[in-house]
Formats: C-alpha cells, structure tokens, sequence
C-alpha cells in the first residue's frame, strides 16, 4: 500500500510540470502558432522562481514572477511570429536557445541553492482519507489542484462550450475565414502564444518549486519536449494533455521507485522510460489505429502565418 501510495504521489508531481507545459502549448497550437521554446521557457521560468524566492521567500511570488517572465519571452515571440510573420519553427528554436543560454548564464550564482520557500501541502477533507489515492492526490500542494483539475476543466469550457472558444478554434483551422467574419486574428494568436508562454514557464517554476525544489544547470531535461510530443498524442486538447502529462508522470515515477528499490535494470535505462514513452505513444498509435490519425489531427492552419491581403 505504501509503494502505491508513494508512486502516484510522484506521478502526480512528475506528470504536473509536463501536464502545464503541455496546457500552455495546446493555447498556442489551437490557434495556429507552434511554439517550440517551451524548454527555453520553461528553464527561464525555472531559473525566475528560484531567484524570486531566494529573496523574497514567497513561493506565490516565485510563480507568478515566473509567469511575468513568460508572458515576457512569449510577447517577443509572438510580435516576431504573429506580427512580423517569421518562421514559427526557427523562432521557437531560438528561444529555446536564449531561454536555456540565459538561464544557465545567470542560474550560476544559484546553482545547487535550495527554494527558501515551497508550496505546502493542503489535505482535502474526508478525500484524503481515502485510501492509496487519498494521500497521493487530495493532500498535494494547490498548484496539483490547479493543473489536474482547474486549468483543464477551464479551458476545456472555454474552447468548446463557448463562443470565444469557437473563433480561437476558427482562427486555428481557416484565419481567413475567421477575420473575414470579423474575428480579430492577429489579436487572438498575439494573446493566447502570450498566455501559453506563460504557462510554460510556469511549468518550470513548478519545477523548482513543488518536484525538484532547488535549481541546477539542467533541470529541465528535456521535458519542454516532451511537452510538445505530449499535445499532438493529446489530440490539442486540454484535458487529454493533462492526462498524456499524468501518464508519463507515472513512466517516471516507475523509474525512481525502480532506482530506489534495487530492480535488475540500469539505472540509465530507467532514466530513459518518459523519453522512450515519448517515442512510443505519438509512432504507435497512428501506425496502429487509423482512427488515431484524425484524432491527432494539427489545426489546419498549425505553422502558416497568416497574410490578411492574401485569401
């Protein structure tokens, strides 16, 4: 009982930095941008929360510094993608890059430092209680709460329950169509690539602040990635991606629990499982099931700027 207990805890606080990472791409690609800095991002976002706490010992202040940051990265991003209509891809490159570049540069003078302050567990009454799941989910701290339950219910609603929700997906699949019934295009790209920036780097202050609660050159080892291969196995959508991110929570969870417990496996290899997962889940299902292959769909217009002049 209490190595299944201990696993999903970990799931829960793995899968959460993916789950969010993978919420702030899902706002990006609905609306036709691919955003491939989330590792860039999600370093920054890091490396932000880390520095924040460290002097002013908040982790609420560390988060939301941490989303500033992003929403920051994500506005230059976005003016070059959406306004000046340059290549989605070699954008998303280079933030990465600078994103990763700048956070180790300046995440020297705090590596190895410990957070000065974490987001403390909140029990939820009678439901932590229950057995196995009860102490692994209902007494996580409120940014699990948040990525597991809020967010993905909300944007859920938002995208496929209301009207706006209809002209971001508009914008996504036909921009043409959709400013020619006078929704605003450019707007809605510039402020939801903004809004996942955000996301995402609040990804990796989660990171710093709830999992792996100090900093290191590194830390985010790829999972901005991981993010990213996590939205198209998702479908685009909020809820499955918050799901995709539990599931890999739990490959890596396996991997630690195996590490700690001794397994007859290589340790490199355990480390390996959320990267070979990742692999597998978006090649299978699409070789395997037709069916998957619509699922997984992109947005029509996914990587196109958009020329207003040009219909």
């Amino acid at each position: 009982m209490d190595l299944l207990t201990g696993l999903f805890t970990t799931a829960f606080l793995a899968g959460g930095v993916l789950a969010l990472a993978a919420l702030g791409e899902v706002l990006a690609e609905r609306v036709g941008v691919v955003n491939l800095g989330v590792e860039g991002l999600m370093a920054m976002g890091a490396l932000t929360a880390i520095a924040t706490v460290a002097a002013v010992p908040s982790p609420s202040i560390g988060f939301l510094a941490a989303l500033a940051v992003g929403a920051l990265f994500g506005m230059v991003f976005a003016f070059a993608t959406v306004i000046l209509r340059a290549n989605q891809v070699l954008c998303g490159l280079a933030l990465t890059l600078m994103g990763s570049g700048l956070a180790s540069t300046i995440g020297r003078a705090y590596s190895g430092m410990p957070a000065r302050a974490v987001f403390p567990g909140v029990e939820v009454p009678i439901l932590s209680s229950l057995p196995v799941l009860g102490k692994a989910f209902f007494s996580q701290n409120i940014l699990v709460y948040l990525i597991y339950i809020i967010l993905p219910v909300g944007l859920s609603i938002l995208m496929f329950r209301t009207r706006h929700g209809l002209n971001l997906r508009a914008v996504g699949e036909n921009p043409a169509a959709a400013d020619a019934a006078g929704i605003p295009v450019t707007l809605i790209r510039f402020a939801y690539v903004t809004a996942g920036s955000a996301l995402a780097a609040g990804a990796g202050a989660y990171l710093t602040l709830t999992f792996v609660p100090s900093w290191s050159d590194g830390v985010v080892a790829g999972r901005g990635w991981i993010a990213v291969a996590l939205v198209i196995f998702a479908g685009y959508r909020p809820i499955p991606a918050v799901l995709s991110g539990l599931l890999f929570g739990f490959i890596t969870a396996l991997g630690f629990v195996g590490q700690a417990r001794g397994w007859p496996v290589a340790p490199a290899f355990l480390s390996m499982l959320p990267y070979l997962g990742t692999v597998a889940f978006i090649i299978v299902p699409v070789l395997a099931f037709q069916r998957m292959r619509r699922i997984m769909a992109a947005p029509a217009a996914l990587g196109l700027p958009y020329y207003r002049d040009v219909r």
